[in-house]
Protein backbone atom coordinates (compact mmCIF):
# COMPACT_ATOMS: atom_id res chain seq x y z
CA UNK A 1 0.00 0.00 0.00
CA UNK A 2 1.31 3.43 -0.93
CA UNK A 3 1.74 6.02 1.82
CA UNK A 4 0.24 9.23 0.39
CA UNK A 5 1.84 11.60 2.89
CA UNK A 6 0.90 14.53 0.64
CA UNK A 7 -2.75 13.53 0.45
CA UNK A 8 -3.84 17.16 0.18
CA UNK A 9 -1.92 17.58 -3.10
CA UNK A 10 -3.95 15.97 -5.87
CA UNK A 11 -2.18 15.13 -9.13
CA UNK A 12 -3.69 14.35 -12.52
CA UNK A 13 -1.39 12.87 -15.17
CA UNK A 14 -2.88 13.02 -18.65
CA UNK A 15 -1.41 10.00 -20.43
CA UNK A 16 -0.42 6.65 -18.96
CA UNK A 17 2.14 5.69 -21.61
CA UNK A 18 5.84 4.99 -21.18
CA UNK A 19 7.02 8.44 -20.05
CA UNK A 20 3.78 9.27 -18.27
CA UNK A 21 4.15 6.08 -16.27
CA UNK A 22 7.64 7.13 -15.18
CA UNK A 23 6.07 10.33 -13.85
CA UNK A 24 3.23 8.47 -12.15
CA UNK A 25 5.67 6.04 -10.53
CA UNK A 26 8.03 8.73 -9.21
CA UNK A 27 5.22 10.90 -7.79
CA UNK A 28 3.25 8.03 -6.28
CA UNK A 29 6.39 6.60 -4.65
CA UNK A 30 7.10 10.04 -3.19
CA UNK A 31 3.69 10.03 -1.50
CA UNK A 32 1.47 12.05 -3.83
CA UNK A 33 -2.01 10.82 -4.79
CA UNK A 34 -2.02 10.44 -8.58
CA UNK A 35 -4.75 9.57 -11.05
CA UNK A 36 -4.12 8.88 -14.73
CA UNK A 37 -6.41 9.93 -17.57
CA UNK A 38 -6.32 7.95 -20.81
CA UNK A 39 -8.05 7.62 -24.15
CA UNK A 40 -10.33 4.66 -24.83
CA UNK A 41 -7.80 2.97 -27.16
CA UNK A 42 -4.28 3.98 -26.08
CA UNK A 43 -1.59 3.62 -28.76
CA UNK A 44 1.49 2.99 -26.58
CA UNK A 45 3.51 -0.15 -27.35
CA UNK A 46 5.53 -0.66 -24.13
CA UNK A 47 2.38 -1.95 -22.48
CA UNK A 48 4.10 -3.98 -19.74
CA UNK A 49 5.39 -0.73 -18.19
CA UNK A 50 2.43 1.55 -18.95
CA UNK A 51 -0.13 2.18 -16.22
CA UNK A 52 -2.56 3.08 -19.01
CA UNK A 53 -2.63 -0.62 -19.88
CA UNK A 54 -5.32 -0.88 -17.18
CA UNK A 55 -7.70 0.46 -19.85
CA UNK A 56 -7.40 -2.92 -21.61
CA UNK A 57 -6.64 -5.29 -18.71
CA UNK A 58 -8.61 -3.59 -15.87
CA UNK A 59 -5.51 -3.62 -13.67
CA UNK A 60 -1.73 -3.77 -13.90
CA UNK A 61 1.18 -3.81 -11.46
CA UNK A 62 4.52 -2.24 -12.37
CA UNK A 63 7.47 -2.51 -9.99
CA UNK A 64 5.19 -2.95 -6.99
CA UNK A 65 2.78 -0.13 -7.84
CA UNK A 66 -0.71 -1.13 -8.93
CA UNK A 67 -3.10 0.70 -11.22
CA UNK A 68 -6.76 -0.07 -11.77
CA UNK A 69 -9.33 1.21 -14.21
CA UNK A 70 -12.26 3.09 -12.69
CA UNK A 71 -15.62 3.84 -14.27
CA UNK A 72 -15.88 7.45 -13.13
CA UNK A 73 -14.24 10.09 -10.95
CA UNK A 74 -16.37 9.12 -7.93
CA UNK A 75 -14.40 5.85 -7.53
CA UNK A 76 -11.03 7.59 -7.40
CA UNK A 77 -10.68 8.45 -3.70
CA UNK A 78 -11.48 4.95 -2.49
CA UNK A 79 -8.89 3.42 -4.78
CA UNK A 80 -6.24 5.96 -3.76
CA UNK A 81 -6.92 5.10 -0.12
CA UNK A 82 -6.18 1.47 -1.01
CA UNK A 83 -2.77 2.50 -2.39
CA UNK A 84 -3.58 2.06 -6.08
CA UNK A 85 -3.41 4.45 -9.04
CA UNK A 86 -6.84 5.03 -10.59
CA UNK A 87 -6.94 5.03 -14.40
CA UNK A 88 -9.91 6.80 -15.94
CA UNK A 89 -10.86 6.93 -19.62
CA UNK A 90 -11.26 10.67 -20.08
CA UNK A 91 -9.42 11.92 -23.19
CA UNK A 92 -10.98 15.39 -22.96
CA UNK A 93 -9.95 15.83 -19.32
CA UNK A 94 -13.48 16.64 -18.19
CA UNK A 95 -12.87 15.15 -14.74
CA UNK A 96 -10.14 17.70 -13.97
CA UNK A 97 -12.68 20.40 -13.13
CA UNK A 98 -14.61 17.97 -10.91
CA UNK A 99 -11.62 16.59 -8.97
CA UNK A 100 -9.85 19.97 -8.77
CA UNK A 101 -6.24 18.80 -8.57
CA UNK A 102 -3.45 21.10 -7.45
CA UNK A 103 -1.18 19.68 -10.17
CA UNK A 104 -1.89 18.67 -13.77
CA UNK A 105 0.83 17.01 -15.85
CA UNK A 106 0.36 16.61 -19.60
CA UNK A 107 2.25 13.42 -20.46
CA UNK A 108 0.46 12.61 -23.71
CA UNK A 109 3.59 13.37 -25.80
CA UNK A 110 1.53 14.85 -28.61
CA UNK A 111 4.48 17.09 -29.58
CA UNK A 112 2.00 19.94 -29.81
CA UNK A 113 -0.29 21.64 -27.34
CA UNK A 114 -3.39 19.46 -27.30
CA UNK A 115 -5.46 21.76 -25.11
CA UNK A 116 -3.37 22.20 -21.98
CA UNK A 117 -3.49 25.62 -20.30
CA UNK A 118 -2.05 27.31 -17.24
CA UNK A 119 -5.56 27.64 -15.84
CA UNK A 120 -6.00 23.86 -15.56
CA UNK A 121 -4.48 23.81 -12.05
CA UNK A 122 -2.28 25.90 -9.76
CA UNK A 123 0.71 24.00 -11.23
CA UNK A 124 0.66 22.73 -14.81
CA UNK A 125 3.58 20.72 -16.19
CA UNK A 126 4.05 19.37 -19.72
CA UNK A 127 6.47 16.78 -21.10
CA UNK A 128 8.54 17.40 -24.20
CA UNK A 129 8.22 19.66 -27.24
CA UNK A 130 5.08 21.53 -28.24
CA UNK A 131 4.69 23.54 -25.02
CA UNK A 132 6.17 26.80 -23.82
CA UNK A 133 6.71 27.30 -20.09
CA UNK A 134 5.26 30.62 -19.05
CA UNK A 135 2.67 30.53 -21.83
CA UNK A 136 1.10 27.05 -22.10
CA UNK A 137 2.15 25.73 -18.70
CA UNK A 138 4.29 26.59 -15.70
CA UNK A 139 7.09 24.10 -16.43
CA UNK A 140 8.26 21.82 -19.24
CA UNK A 141 10.30 18.65 -18.72
CA UNK A 142 12.93 17.84 -21.33
CA UNK A 143 12.32 14.41 -22.90
CA UNK A 144 15.08 14.33 -25.52
CA UNK A 145 17.95 11.99 -24.68
CA UNK A 146 21.20 13.75 -23.92
CA UNK A 147 22.67 16.19 -21.45
CA UNK A 148 19.34 17.87 -20.61
CA UNK A 149 17.11 14.79 -20.30
CA UNK A 150 14.79 15.29 -17.32
CA UNK A 151 15.72 18.94 -16.86
CA UNK A 152 12.98 21.29 -15.60
CA UNK A 153 12.41 24.29 -17.88
CA UNK A 154 10.63 27.25 -16.28
CA UNK A 155 10.91 29.59 -19.27
CA UNK A 156 10.74 28.45 -22.91
CA UNK A 157 10.32 24.99 -24.39
CA UNK A 158 12.00 21.62 -24.80
CA UNK A 159 14.24 20.67 -27.70
CA UNK A 160 12.42 20.11 -31.03
CA UNK A 161 11.35 16.58 -31.90
CA UNK A 162 14.10 14.91 -33.95
CA UNK A 163 11.89 12.06 -35.12
CA UNK A 164 14.85 9.72 -34.64
CA UNK A 165 14.66 6.83 -32.14
CA UNK A 166 17.42 6.48 -29.58
CA UNK A 167 20.39 4.32 -30.57
CA UNK A 168 20.54 0.81 -29.09
CA UNK A 169 23.57 -1.31 -30.02
CA UNK A 170 23.81 0.57 -33.30
CA UNK A 171 20.11 0.17 -34.13
CA UNK A 172 17.81 3.17 -34.54
CA UNK A 173 14.97 3.17 -37.08
CA UNK A 174 15.20 -0.61 -37.57
CA UNK A 175 14.23 -1.30 -33.96
CA UNK A 176 10.92 0.57 -34.29
CA UNK A 177 8.25 -1.59 -35.91
CA UNK A 178 5.83 0.31 -38.14
CA UNK A 179 2.64 -0.71 -39.90
CA UNK A 180 3.02 -1.27 -43.65
CA UNK A 181 -0.66 -0.46 -44.21
CA UNK A 182 -3.93 0.34 -42.51
CA UNK A 183 -5.91 -2.48 -40.93
CA UNK A 184 -5.86 -4.67 -37.85
CA UNK A 185 -2.80 -6.00 -36.04
CA UNK A 186 -2.14 -9.64 -35.21
CA UNK A 187 0.94 -10.30 -33.09
CA UNK A 188 2.93 -13.52 -33.46
CA UNK A 189 5.13 -12.83 -30.42
CA UNK A 190 4.41 -11.51 -26.93
CA UNK A 191 6.25 -8.81 -24.99
CA UNK A 192 9.39 -10.36 -23.52
CA UNK A 193 9.76 -13.02 -26.24
CA UNK A 194 13.10 -13.52 -27.98
CA UNK A 195 12.67 -12.93 -31.71
CA UNK A 196 15.06 -14.41 -34.30
CA UNK A 197 16.25 -12.30 -37.21
CA UNK A 198 13.80 -12.29 -40.16
CA UNK A 199 11.00 -13.83 -38.04
CA UNK A 200 7.50 -12.47 -38.66
CA UNK A 201 6.82 -10.53 -35.47
CA UNK A 202 3.32 -9.47 -36.46
CA UNK A 203 1.10 -8.81 -39.44
CA UNK A 204 -1.27 -6.02 -40.40
CA UNK A 205 -4.16 -7.24 -42.52
CA UNK A 206 -1.98 -10.01 -43.92
CA UNK A 207 1.14 -7.88 -44.47
CA UNK A 208 4.08 -9.34 -42.48
CA UNK A 209 6.41 -7.31 -40.28
CA UNK A 210 9.78 -9.03 -39.98
CA UNK A 211 12.59 -8.60 -37.48
CA UNK A 212 15.57 -6.78 -38.99
CA UNK A 213 17.80 -8.31 -36.30
CA UNK A 214 17.56 -10.74 -33.39
CA UNK A 215 16.31 -9.20 -30.16
CA UNK A 216 13.65 -9.16 -27.46
CA UNK A 217 10.19 -7.78 -28.18
CA UNK A 218 10.04 -4.84 -25.78
CA UNK A 219 6.63 -3.62 -26.86
CA UNK A 220 3.71 -4.35 -29.17
CA UNK A 221 0.51 -2.42 -29.82
CA UNK A 222 -2.71 -3.85 -28.40
CA UNK A 223 -4.62 -5.74 -31.06
CA UNK A 224 -7.81 -3.78 -30.36
CA UNK A 225 -6.23 -0.57 -31.66
CA UNK A 226 -6.92 0.19 -35.35
CA UNK A 227 -3.71 0.61 -37.31
CA UNK A 228 -2.86 3.35 -39.81
CA UNK A 229 0.01 3.33 -42.36
CA UNK A 230 3.48 3.90 -40.85
CA UNK A 231 2.03 3.85 -37.33
CA UNK A 232 4.41 2.62 -34.61
CA UNK A 233 3.22 -0.84 -33.60
CA UNK A 234 6.20 -2.32 -31.78
CA UNK A 235 9.71 -2.05 -30.35
CA UNK A 236 12.46 -4.63 -30.86
CA UNK A 237 15.40 -4.34 -28.45
CA UNK A 238 18.80 -5.61 -29.69
CA UNK A 239 20.19 -5.68 -26.14
CA UNK A 240 18.05 -8.81 -25.62
CA UNK A 241 17.59 -8.17 -21.88
CA UNK A 242 14.16 -9.57 -21.07
CA UNK A 243 14.07 -7.74 -17.71
CA UNK A 244 14.06 -4.40 -19.55
CA UNK A 245 10.62 -5.23 -20.96
CA UNK A 246 9.03 -5.23 -17.51
CA UNK A 247 10.86 -2.42 -15.72
CA UNK A 248 10.50 1.33 -16.22
CA UNK A 249 13.16 2.72 -18.55
CA UNK A 250 16.01 5.01 -17.56
CA UNK A 251 14.50 7.72 -19.74
CA UNK A 252 11.06 7.47 -18.13
CA UNK A 253 12.59 7.56 -14.64
CA UNK A 254 14.67 10.62 -15.55
CA UNK A 255 11.62 12.43 -16.89
CA UNK A 256 9.65 11.36 -13.82
CA UNK A 257 12.40 12.71 -11.58
CA UNK A 258 12.20 16.04 -13.39
CA UNK A 259 8.45 16.17 -12.86
CA UNK A 260 8.87 15.40 -9.16
CA UNK A 261 11.47 18.19 -8.85
CA UNK A 262 9.10 20.62 -10.55
CA UNK A 263 6.28 19.70 -8.16
CA UNK A 264 8.36 20.00 -4.99
CA UNK A 265 10.13 23.21 -6.04
CA UNK A 266 7.21 25.17 -7.48
CA UNK A 267 6.42 28.12 -5.15
CA UNK A 268 2.65 27.59 -5.45
CA UNK A 269 3.06 24.00 -4.21
CA UNK A 270 6.06 24.34 -1.90
CA UNK A 271 4.20 26.61 0.53
CA UNK A 272 1.60 23.89 1.13
CA UNK A 273 4.04 21.01 1.70
CA UNK A 274 4.31 21.81 5.40
CA UNK A 275 0.63 21.04 5.84
CA UNK A 276 1.40 17.30 5.83
CA UNK A 277 2.08 16.04 9.37
CA UNK A 278 5.33 14.11 9.79
CA UNK A 279 5.14 10.63 11.37
CA UNK A 280 6.03 10.47 15.03
CA UNK A 281 9.47 9.12 15.90
CA UNK A 282 9.69 5.66 17.33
Amino acid sequence: MMNTIFSHLRVVVRGGGDLGSGVIYRLARAGLPVIALERDLPTFVRRAVCFGEAVFSSSIEIEGLCAQRVRDIHEVDELLAAGCVPVLVDPAGESIAHWQPQIVIDARIEKRNAGTGMGDAPLVIALGPGYVAGTDCHAVIETNRGHDLGRVIWQGGAEPDTGEPGVMVGQTYSRVLRAPSAGSLRAHFAIGDMVPKDAVIAEVSGHPIRAAFAGVLRGILHEQVPVTPHMKIGDLDPRAERRHCFTISDKALAVGGGALEAVLSAPQIRQSLSRSPLPEAG
